[in-house]
């Protein structure tokens, strides 16, 4: 009777919003990193507020940014995985930001005694899951124009529940070509495009317009200078990210997997 009154109670939102035994909030400055690739595995981070990125640097020293995040959004959660390991990315401000760090111990904890939580996480996981995918598919089959198109609606967060800001974080135009795969001359050149289409508005800061979902939707653009999908031939060509990717999603499957097993668990017995 006690533990089913403490679980009616628990509230995620109040746990993530709060510090507490196992969890402290920070704040970052832009440019500063929650975890560097290569560190020990050890914390899970709560975005509260700001945006971030993660990246990863390659043997050779390239660097390339895989993904951004926003509010809302876990940061770390490989650390979770069976046997702790090293970081495979490293985690930055792109603004200010302010997130709640959580132990592993008290993460591991809140899941196991928490089903409210352990299945807000699960959700999480599986939209972050879904969301890889969808990159690598958009890297593999469709035009580098299209590609920017979908990130900058990913970043005025289009397509979310609630009030949204079509203006997007200040990112460089360096940065955006390393996410879709080409050269910070295109992304100029497709930027400019965009502005005088009407698809969005720049001066010191980029705002998105709603028109810009044709061009991922409707493959509504002009065909002149427009760029042709991908060819099988530059699919190929990226078929070694495929290997990044897994190894990134590896620690967390099993993540999934026990989350599932659990609340399957919980589900028959009630």
């Amino acid at each position: 009777m006690n533990i089913r009154s403490t679980q009616e109670t628990f509230d995620p939102a109040t746990f993530l919003a709060n510090a507490g035994l196992g969890r402290k909030v920070v704040a970052l400055e832009p440019k500063e990193t929650f975890f560097s690739q290569g560190d020990a595995a050890d914390t899970v981070f709560y975005l509260q507020k700001g945006r971030a990125k993660l990246t990863v640097v390659s043997q050779n020293g390239k660097e390339a940014t895989i993904t951004l995040l926003s509010a809302g959004d876990f940061v770390g959660e490989e650390s979770l995985a069976s046997i702790p390991g090293l970081r495979l990315s490293t985690a930055s401000a792109v603004n200010t930001c302010v997130a709640l760090k959580i132990t592993r111990e008290e993460m591991a904890r809140v899941m196991h005694d928490e089903p409210t939580f352990a299945d807000l996480f699960f959700k999480f996981l599986l939209a972050r899951s879904m969301r890889t995918q969808a990159d690598l598919v958009d890297q593999l089959f469709n035009s580098s124009e299209k590609r920017l198109a979908r990130i900058l609606l990913l970043m005025a967060e289009f397509g979310k529940p609630g009030e949204r800001d079509t203006f997007i974080p200040p990112i460089s135009q360096e940065t955006l070509a390393e996410m879709i795969g080409t050269t910070r001359s295109r992304v100029s050149f497709f930027m400019n495009r965009f502005r005088k289409l009407g698809f969005i508005n720049y001066n010191g800061r980029i705002q998105v317009n709603k028109s810009l979902l044709n061009v991922v939707l409707l493959d509504q653009l002009p065909d002149h200078n427009s760029e042709k999908p991908i060819t099988p031939s530059r699919a190929a060509a990226l078929k070694p990210a495929i290997p990044i990717i897994r190894t990134i999603l590896k620690p967390i499957l099993p993540i999934v997997g026990t989350i599932k097993r659990k609340l399957s668990i919980r589900e028959s017995r009630a």
